[in-house]
């Protein structure tokens, strides 16, 4: 009997010796499960970023003078599937989410789902979506690709889906450096963004099943939108070491990269001061002691003219370079995803398209006076240039005065063109889309080399995902046509 229970006793040591060692071997860098909040900090992070001066060689603000830059002059070729990696965190926050019964957490995942998902079939046309990121749940490790139409209507439903999560959950979001945690708050910026994505879709008004015009109206009618700069969408960086702005020491604004001529000379026949802001005087101009306000003291580069000639207009002094605010102030400004001048703007448009009946011109002057507060606030070395009366006189100009614009074209296009200038390092790509949907601003451009309307899909796909890849190319533009000046759905 004795020896009967020492043996059981042995038994028990062992079995919880085995389970002591177990948990000793759990690599505390692969944790089975973790609070959503730790994520969404990482998530947001990534989202809210500046993307860099590609979109601005695109939209026609910079230019490179040692080299042919690609997107300047609009000889790209494919993208990348990146966002996939992103939305691979955005599926664990769900997941972590759902454990913890969070609905506030589940809203900001479908959230965040739209807006890459948004930024791919912008980018690409058909993409995977409703098959996308199941490689863990459903082994699905080559997607089938969804109809850019199917995309945009999942996108808008989980952006309503969002909207009601949150309308029932008062809860703090930690965790959350966009808006202090605010359900609020972030209520308006989803369902601003919801407009956004309508408005993109202005080709599509007569789609009976995505009921464009009308949801529009509904949502501007009935849902809570950003009232403010106050509301604003936006990352706000701090002077810490992985906190800083974007483009804070970029190596890339070295002695190759100056101002784009046609931005430039946009800004001087409006008489705009967010120029001085954007653009740093020329050599000749600061060596002549010209002032800051002096609208003559800056000037660009050609986009379209050999990368060499502008070379040589910048050794002789006469190129502007971008403000040096950009690259030696820390925390600079915030990057705004969606903010209060966008959504004015957005709502402007509406306005002139039929689609709402608030004034266009009140949306538009609206928007204005925010952009030149934005940057009151944020650019104190020019706050002067832009504060309340700045605005008002700017407003009152003949080129910027929107009662001068008589015709439905005249008022988008200086709806747009307001849109386009506050895009200087903000926003990435949403003007480039911009201008492909409305034509507005007009771009320059050489002989018949239009502006590409998609970026090629990329290698990997056709190595990995071959046959959906394919499926989707002859789809939407003919066996064989993944090309980048093919017109994608959102277009036609």
């Amino acid at each position: 009997m004795k020896k009967y229970i020492l043996s059981a006793l042995f038994f028990v040591w062992i079995f919880s010796s085995c389970s002591d060692l177990e948990e000793l071997n759990e690599n505390p860098n692969n944790v089975p499960e973790t609070h959503p909040q730790l994520l969404l900090t990482d998530i947001e992070w990534n989202a809210f970023q500046v993307e860099g001066v590609s979109p601005m060689f695109a939209s026609r603000m910079v230019v490179q003078t040692d080299g042919e830059n690609a997107n300047q002059y609009y000889n790209w070729t494919r993208a990348g599937f990146d966002d996939y990696a992103q939305l691979r965190n955005v599926t664990k926050m769900m997941e972590e989410a759902e454990r913890i019964e969070s609905s506030a957490y589940t809203a900001l995942g479908k959230f965040f789902r739209a807006y890459y998902f948004y930024n791919l079939t912008l980018t690409f046309g058909d993409v995977p979506y409703s098959n996308a990121l199941k490689g863990e749940t459903d082994e699905i490790y080559a997607p089938a690709y969804d109809s850019q139409q199917a995309i945009f209507k999942g996108i808008l439903q989980e952006l309503q889906d969002a909207d009601a999560l949150l309308a029932n959950d008062n809860s703090i979001i930690a965790g959350d450096i966009i808006y202090n945690g605010s359900t609020s708050k972030w209520r308006k910026c989803i369902n601003s963004f919801r407009l956004k994505v309508l408005i993109t879709l202005s080709e599509k008004e007569a789609d009976t099943d995505l009921n464009v015009k009308n949801t529009f109206a509904s949502i501007y009618n009935n849902a809570p939108l950003i009232e403010s700069n106050a509301d604003n969408g936006q990352l706000v960086f701090i002077d810490e070491l992985g906190s800083r702005y974007t483009e804070y020491n970029s190596s890339s604004y070295g002695s190759a990269r100056y101002m784009d001529s046609t931005f430039v000379k946009r800004l001087q026949d409006l008489n705009d001061p967010r120029l001085f802001i954007f653009c740093g005087q020329t050599r000749n101009a600061k060596e002549a002691g010209l002032a800051i306000n002096d609208f003559s003291a800056y000037e660009g580069g050609d986009p379209i003219a050999p990368y060499n000639d502008v070379n040589l207009k910048a050794a002789a002094g006469k190129v502007s370079k971008v403000n040096l605010r950009y690259t030696t102030d820390p925390t600079t400004e915030p990057h705004v995803f969606l903010g209060y001048s966008e959504l004015q703007l957005i709502l402007a448009e509406a306005s002139v398209r039929g689609w709402i009946s608030s004034s266009a011109q009140e949306h538009y002057e609206n928007a204005v006076k925010a952009s030149f507060d934005f940057y009151n606030t944020n650019a104190a070395d020019y706050a002067e240039y832009v504060n309340a009366a700045s605005a008002d006189e700017y407003l009152q100009g003949e080129l910027v005065d929107f009662t001068n614009a008589t015709s439905t074209e005249e008022q988008l296009q200086l709806i747009m063109l307001q849109k386009y200038i506050p895009s200087f390092l903000q926003g990435g790509w949403r003007m480039y889309f911009d201008h492909l949907r409305t034509g507005y601003p007009e771009f320059r451009i050489e002989g018949t080399n239009t502006p590409p309307l998609r970026w090629m899909y990329p290698t990997s796909e056709y190595q990995q995902n071959g046959e959906h890849v394919s499926a989707a190319i002859s789809a939407q533009f003919g066996e064989g046509n993944d090309k980048i000046r093919e017109t994608t759905w959102w277009l036609k």
